[in-house]
C-alpha cells in the first residue's frame, strides 16, 4: 500500500475561469445554469491505439511493479494494448493542474479540488462513456456529481472515494467524541496534540462544522463560501491554531504521531486509521454527527491528448473490476466498480471502506473547486475563490 497525496501545496495562486451553479456537494445534485466551460466535443469513436499514454496520478495508482514486484497492473495492460505507459507522479491537486496546462500527458487521476479547474479552463474534455464499457459498473453514487460532470456530461470516470474521519486516541480522549467540536471547540482539552490536514481544502472542514453549530451563517456547501462565511472559518482555524501539534500531509507521519502520543484526535483516512491500529496505537474513527467532507477521485482526458485511445484504454482498464480492486486494496479506498468487492483479496474490505454503502456516503461533502460563482446557486454574492483560499491557509498556519 501507497499514498503520496501530500499536503496540497500552497503553491501559486491559480486563476479560476468564470465558473457558477454547480449543484451542492451535500445534495450530490447535477450543475446548475450558469456554468459555461469552453464548448468541447467528448471523443466518438476509438480508433487504433498510439503506442504509448502518458498519465499524471497519485502514488500508488499506477503500479508497474517497481516499488513491489507483487504490485503490477500496468504490464499487462500494455500486454494487451500495446500501450506502454509513462507515469508522473504528482504529489498535489495544484501540480497535477499545473501539469496538465503543459498539453504533455493524456489523462489525469483528478481530486475534486482539481477536476474543475480543468474542466474550466477546458484542459479536460468531455468523455464518451460509451467507450469505457466498465462505466456501466461503476456505483451510481459517482456518476454525474458536481465534482465530475456539468451540464449532463460527463467530464471523467470515477476511480474512488474515501472520507476524511476523525480519529482518536481511546486511551486519552473520552468520552468517545461524536462531533468535530473535539478540534474546534473544544480543542483546548488536548492543547499540542490535535493534528489536521494540511491544506487550503482543509477549510472546508472548517465551513462544515459551522454549517451546524452557526446555523445564522446560513452556509450551505462548505466549498461555496461567500466573504462572511469564509471570514468565519478562517477565524475558527486560526483558533484552532493554537492547540495543533502538527499539520500533517504525510499519511507515515500521522501514524508515527498517533504511535508516539503526539497526537491524540484529528483528521484521518480510514487507510491511515488501519495503520496506526495495526501497529499497536488505540484509535478508533468516527464520522461526526455534522457529516465530513470526502475525496472522490476521477481519471479525465486531457482536451489536448496526443494518445486519446490509449487513454481511453487505460481509464476502462483502471476501472475494470480486478484492476479497481487491486488499486482499492494498494491505495486504501472504497473502488469504483461495484464488482471489484467481489475480488478483494480482504473480503471485509469493500465493508470496511464502505464502499456500496450509499447511505454513508450521503453526509459526506466531497472535495470540489471553491470558486467566484457560488456552488450552491446563489447570485446575489460572489464566493471566494480556490486563490484566496491558498492566501488564507499560509496566514491561518502563521
Amino acid at each position: 500500500m501507497r499514498i503520496a497525496r501530500a499536503l496540497q501545496a500552497a503553491s501559486a495562486a491559480v486563476l479560476l475561469l468564470a465558473a457558477t451553479a454547480c449543484g451542492s456537494s451535500d445534495s450530490g445534485s447535477g450543475p446548475a445554469a450558469g456554468f459555461d466551460p469552453p464548448d468541447l466535443e467528448a471523443q466518438s469513436t476509438l480508433g487504433p491505439t498510439e503506442g504509448q499514454v502518458n498519465l499524471v496520478a497519485w502514488a500508488g495508482y499506477v503500479e508497474d511493479g517497481s516499488n513491489d514486484p507483487k504490485t503490477d497492473w500496468v504490464s499487462e495492460f500494455e500486454k494487451r494494448t500495446g500501450c506502454q505507459v509513462n507515469a508522473k507522479t504528482a504529489a498535489t491537486s495544484d501540480e497535477m493542474v499545473k501539469l496538465m496546462k503543459t498539453g504533455q500527458y493524456d489523462a489525469v487521476s483528478a481530486s475534486g479540488d482539481a477536476s474543475l479547474r480543468l474542466i474550466a479552463s477546458g484542459d479536460a474534455a468531455p468523455v464518451n462513456t460509451g467507450l469505457v464499457p466498465n462505466y456501466a459498473d461503476i456505483f451510481s453514487g459517482l456518476k454525474n456529481k458536481p465534482w465530475n460532470s456539468v451540464g449532463g456530461k460527463m467530464y471523467g470516470i470515477p476511480h474512488g472515494r474515501g472520507a476524511n474521519l476523525l480519529m482518536y486516541n481511546t486511551d486519552v480522549v473520552k468520552p468517545a467524541p461524536t462531533s468535530w467540536s473535539v478540534v474546534f471547540d473544544g480543542a483546548s482539552a488536548h492543547k499540542g496534540r490535535v493534528t489536521a490536514y494540511d491544506s487550503p481544502i482543509y477549510i472546508a472542514d472548517a465551513a462544515l462544522y459551522l454549517k451546524s453549530t452557526r446555523p445564522e451563517l446560513k452556509i450551505q456547501n462548505p466549498y461555496a463560501l461567500d466573504q462572511k462565511q469564509f471570514d468565519a472559518a478562517v477565524d475558527l482555524l486560526k483558533k484552532q491554531n493554537a492547540h495543533i501539534g502538527e499539520y500533517w500531509g504525510d499519511y507515515l507521519k500521522e501514524v508515527s504521531a498517533f504511535k508516539s502520543g503526539d497526537s491524540v484526535v484529528g483528521t484521518t483516512w480510514q487507510v491511515i486509521a488501519n495503520l496506526a491500529a495495526d501497529e499497536g496505537a488505540e484509535v478508533k474513527t468516527v464520522v461526526p454527527e455534522e457529516g465530513t467532507t470526502g475525496w472522490s477521485d476521477t481519471w479525465m482526458v486531457s482536451a489536448r491528448a496526443k494518445h486519446p485511445n490509449c487513454a481511453y484504454k487505460w481509464l476502462d482498464w483502471i476501472v475494470s473490476p480486478k484492476v479497481n480492486a487491486q488499486v482499492a486494496e494498494y491505495f486504501g479506498e472504497a473502488p469504483a466498480n461495484s464488482k471489484a468487492c467481489g475480488m478483494t483479496g480482504d473480503k471485509n474490505f469493500c465493508a470496511t471502506y464502505h464502499a456500496a454503502d450509499e447511505a454513508y456516503w450521503k453526509d459526506t461533502a466531497f472535495w470540489n473547486t471553491p470558486i467566484e460563482q457560488c456552488l450552491d446557486g446563489r447570485t446575489d454574492v460572489r464566493c471566494v475563490p480556490y486563490a484566496k483560499w491558498v492566501q488564507a491557509w499560509t496566514e491561518i498556519k502563521g
